[in-house]
Formats: structure tokens, C-alpha cells, sequence
């Protein structure tokens, strides 16, 4: 026998109708599955596709802690919109609180001013019957100089007062008890029988008058 027929023990005759590159053994297949394997799973960087790392850990970022200069602008800004909604409530709370005190200021007022009323009638009518011959009495003068001491003071903190006569009749300060006949068509005050009086413009008496037309 020559030694090229001999067949050294590595070699494999191909099967009949199979090339020799075809022929493969179950090792090699077992060996290129697991490269192959591998190559699938890790790439070129070592990240695996689905974003495990090669090593076995993960490609997840922990979350960063809060900045505290954030977090302390934040309750800043809270604390601040709280403070400004106390002031403004306080500020509303201020103002309906003099609002209140004004009108019962007003109000007492105008009550104070309703028991003079009857005052200031005596003090006219006294005056109105006053003879001639005693105009120049010490009691006549006494008797005027403390009715115009108390009507002055009182308009002067906002006491007005309805008399005038020969104007038109106005039902919001006017109380008509008596009517004289007239030609005319206006209706005006003939004649102003009771003063009627005003506080600081609201109306507390009306003025009992007659009217004519």
C-alpha cells in the first residue's frame, strides 16, 4: 500500500452526493449556535438589545435626588401666595369693620338728632309768638341767641333744614296736610306749617306745608 492511499484518521469521506464542505458535526454546530447566541445578544458597545447590559446590570439611570434650592423656592412661593391672601382677607375684613362702625355712628346720629327735633320745635314756636313790644326783652334775646347756637351747630355737623316756601312740591321732603286755590298749574309751597329737616342728605322730617296750584 503507497502512502496516499492510506486516509489519515481526522479525515471524513463525504457521503455520497454531499459536498465536503457540507459536512459538519454536531460539535461545530453546538459551538457556532453559541457564538451566534452571543453575537445576537450583546452588540458592538456590550449592550444587549433589550438593555441589559453585558455585565448584567441595567442601562435605567437612578432618579436624581430634588434640588433643595428648587424645593425651597417652591414652599417659598407657597408660604408667600398664603401671606398675601391672609392680607387681603384682613384688608376686607378692616374695611367692612369701618364700614359697619360709620353706619352705626350714623345711625346714633341720626337717632340723637330725631329726639332734638322736638326741642328745636318749642324753640321755634316760642319764638314765632313772641309780641313786638317784647322783641328787645333779655328773655327774647336769650331765647333766639340759644335757638341759633343749636340750629347752627347742628348744621354744621350736617342738620339741614326744609322751610322755604314759594318752591316746588317735591313728596320726598314735602308732607302736604292743607291746599289753597290757584290759578296756576304748578304746584308749589304756599305756606310751611312745621319745618322738616335733612341728615347729611337723607331725609328724617318732612316738612308739613300747605301747597297751592
Amino acid at each position: 500500500m503507497s502512502f496516499s492511499d492510506e486516509t489519515t484518521p481526522e479525515e471524513v469521506a463525504p457521503e455520497p452526493g454531499q459536498d465536503a464542505d457540507e459536512t459538519w458535526s454536531e460539535a461545530d454546530s453546538a459551538a457556532v449556535e453559541a457564538e451566534a447566541g452571543v453575537g445576537a445578544a450583546v452588540g458592538a458597545d456590550g449592550v444587549v438589545a433589550d438593555g441589559v447590559v453585558a455585565d448584567g446590570g441595567s442601562s435605567a439611570d437612578p432618579p436624581l435626588p430634588p434640588d433643595p434650592l428648587a424645593v425651597l423656592a417652591g414652599e417659598r412661593d407657597e408660604y408667600l401666595l398664603a401671606l398675601q391672601r391672609t392680607q387681603a382677607d384682613f384688608e376686607n375684613y378692616r374695611k367692612r369693620i369701618t364700614r359697619l362702625q360709620e353706619e352705626q355712628a350714623a345711625r346714633a346720629s341720626a337717632d340723637l338728632i330725631n329726639k332734638l327735633l322736638p326741642v328745636l320745635d318749642t324753640l321755634d314756636l316760642a319764638q314765632a309768638h313772641q309780641r313786638e313790644d317784647q322783641a328787645d326783652t333779655e328773655d327774647a334775646k336769650a331765647l333766639r341767641a340759644a335757638r341759633t347756637m343749636l340750629v347752627d351747630l347742628l348744621a354744621k355737623e350736617g342738620l339741614e333744614r326744609v322751610d322755604e316756601a314759594e318752591v316746588p312740591f317735591d313728596p320726598a321732603v314735602h308732607d302736604a296736610v292743607a291746599r289753597a286755590e290757584s290759578e296756576d298749574g304748578d304746584v308749589v309751597i304756599d305756606e310751611v306749617l312745621r319745618s322738616g329737616y335733612r341728615w347729611k342728605g337723607q331725609v328724617l322730617r318732612p316738612a308739613m306745608v300747605r301747597v297751592r296750584g
